[in-house]
């Protein structure tokens, strides 16, 4: 099997992830109910693995651009989506998690993205200005 190295940027966002995750549940063990904590990391662990999804569907979409890879590479994306929205109604409905929780352990990638585009950037513009 021929492994495509990740690129750097990709293993700084994968770390991340875990990270913001991190500091976002180990306060709300601290300070919030049991349901509100479980909701942030099982609402972490799904946006993380849904990222982790993405990432390799991308590999395998441009390590074989030959044939035709636009079908099965939707196909698995919207399997993907269908069973994390079954998930995430199953989680919602019984009971077991805040819905604030769960939403904010969603936000963990969206808050990586933000938080990474944000000080890229800010390097960017900072070494232009110096040189």
């Amino acid at each position: 099997m021929n492994l495509i190295a990740k690129d750097p940027l990709q293993k700084k966002l994968e770390m991340a992830n875990w990270v913001i995750l991190a500091v976002l549940f180990i306060p709300s063990v601290i300070f919030a109910p049991a349901k509100f904590y479980l909701g942030v990391l099982l609402g972490g662990f799904i946006s993380i693995l849904n990222f982790h999804g993405m990432a390799l569907g991308l590999q395998r979409l441009f390590k074989n651009l030959s044939g035709n890879v636009k079908r099965p590479t939707m196909i698995q994306y919207f399997i993907r989506l269908a069973l994390t929205a079954v998930v995430l109604f199953l989680l919602l409905t019984s009971g077991t998690v805040d819905a604030v929780g769960l939403v904010i352990g969603l936000s963990v990638v969206v808050i990586n993205m933000v938080f990474t585009v944000i000080t890229t950037l800010s390097k960017k513009n900072f070494i232009e200005e110096v040189g």
